[in-house]
This record gives structure tokens, sequence and C-alpha cells, in this order.
């Protein structure tokens, strides 16, 4: 029980919880056109936030356990303090849920966002390329991901995008997260390197080669310690294209 509680302090978005930079920079401004930023209406009516990312004009994905009552998309933003030129917000017309995720154990933490509208693609506002069902990242790689949030354990949050090169691990580093099945999800991050996501980028990309291979997912304590567990999006590949195919 203990385990699952301490799950679930970051399985919660910005605000009551969830993943962020650090030990990352900042990102050159509007160099992740695919990034959104969400701020989500919770069921109890407070303001939190979360990542996701742009597939195509009119869907985002993110991590299921950024599900709300209401959800504006923030897309071609790099200061989110700031109303700037090239942001746009558009409100989620709806919530996809993947059928089997589950909450205390964090499985199938993943989540398509259909907007209102289509988004109008710019140089700061375009999709990212997802990997095909057979395609797969390998321990000793290097991705990236990036977010908003906290850059510390008592760092505040961040108003510019910042970003983190972290290092794929094998199965057996990733021990410590009593549930983790390498089939749907990734480890993510060195022991030996405090670069983390952190409060507030649950459901931000991991992008591998251009590719968005993972959703940040969870941690346990201590909360800023690598590895973390990323979503593997490879596995979800047909139900991802059933939903886009509108099926």
């Amino acid at each position: 029980m203990q385990v699952l509680l301490l799950l679930m302090v970051l399985l919660l978005p910005l605000g009551a919880g969830a993943e962020e930079i650090i030990g990352g920079t900042e990102a050159i401004p509007h160099s992740r056109p695919y990034m959104a930023h969400l701020k989500i209406i919770n069921y109890q009516g407070s303001t939190v936030l979360c990542g996701a990312f742009l597939i195509s004009p009119q869907f985002v994905l993110t991590a299921a356990h950024c599900k709300g009552s209401e959800i504006t998309v923030i897309l071609g933003a790099h200061n989110v303090s700031k109303t700037e030129s090239t942001q746009q917000k558009i409100k989620v017309e709806k919530q996809i849920n993947h059928p089997n995720f589950t909450w205390n154990l964090h499985f199938n933490d993943i989540m398509l966002l259909k907007l209102e509208e289509e988004a109008k693609l710019t140089p700061a506002v375009n999709v990212i390329p997802l990997p095909g069902p057979s395609d797969s990242i390998k321990p000793g790689e290097t991705c990236w991901a990036a977010g908003w949030g906290l850059t510390g354990v008592t760092g505040s949050a961040s108003d510019t995008l910042r970003e983190v090169d972290l290092k794929i691990m094998d199965k057996e580093a990733c021990e410590k997260h009593k549930y983790y099945d390498d089939d749907v999800q990734v480890c993510v991050g060195s022991p030996t390197v405090l670069n983390s996501v952190y409060k507030g980028d649950a459901g931000g990309p991991l992008v591998c080669a251009g590719v968005a291979h993972g959703i940040a997912s969870y941690n346990i304590y201590p909360f800023e310690k690598p590895p973390s567990v990323f979503t593997r999006i490879s596995s979800f590949m047909p139900w991802i294209n059933d939903i886009l195919k509108g099926k």
C-alpha cells in the first residue's frame, strides 16, 4: 500500500504533484514546435498543469492521468507566463483515455486529446512523428525530454520551456519501480546523473532521433532520483492509429 501511495504522488500534475525538468537547460524558443502546455481544471475545480505533444493538427498525446473536467491546450509557447504571438490556445473537445488505464499501477498511461478545432501549423506549431508498432529504443541511447515545471526539488516552475538529455536504461535499472513492465514502459534516466523529469511535465514526450517514443509517466521516492518511467508509445500504435482514423 505504501508503494502505491508513493506512486500516486507522482501521477498527479503540477499543483498536486507530477514530473518536470531537473538538470536541464532552457530550450531555444520554438525549437520543439510539437510541445504543448496543458491547463487542466480538475474534478475538484483547481487548475493543474501537464505536458503533451501535437501528433496531428487535431490530436495531442499525453498521459492518461492528466485527465480533468476541462482542458485547454497551449501550442506554440516558449514563455507560458506571456501571451506570445506564436501561441494558439484551443480547448479540448474529447479526452480519450486508453481503455485499460490502471491508475494505481500506472499501466497504459496514455491519452489522446481531440481539439475543438485543428491547430494551424506554423514554424512554432508542428507535429512530431510517432514510432511504428515494431520500432524500439535500446538501453544506452540518449533521448530528450522537455517541459515547463519545477527545476529542482525546492525550485519553482519555469516560465520558459526547458529540455534535458536522458539515457535509456535496461529494465534492471527500474527495479525500484515494483510494477515496471518493459513491454509497455521505458526506463529512463541514469541513476548516476541527476537529470530527470519532475513535477509538472507528466504527459510530455521522450524524443529519440526526432521521434516521440515515450510519455512521461511517474517516479517514486526519492522523487528527484532517476530513473523515471515513461509509457512506451510503440506498444500503443494500433490503438492510436484506430483513434486517428475515427474507429
